[in-house]
């Protein structure tokens, strides 16, 4: 059995949670708790792209503003 989250040529969906973290999820399977979607059905290189595109800082947005307001 393939690793869903590995197949090159599945159909994606890109998912943020509230901190701004992004995820690739395989499209068929269900969303989990805390997690909507920021970009619909795609195929994974759209995916990635977008994600790259999105989620520059990797640091979560609690954090960032933590670190802003010491500034």
């Amino acid at each position: 059995m393939k690793n869903p989250f590995e197949q090159t040529d599945g159909q994606y969906i890109v998912l943020i949670n509230e901190e701004g973290q992004h995820s690739l999820w395989p499209a068929a399977m269900n969303i989990p708790a805390g997690w909507s979607v920021a970009l619909s059905s795609s195929d994974r290189q759209t995916c990635m792209t977008y994600i790259t595109a999105h989620w520059q800082d990797l640091r979560p947005q609690s954090i960032r503003q933590q670190q802003a307001a010491v500034r």
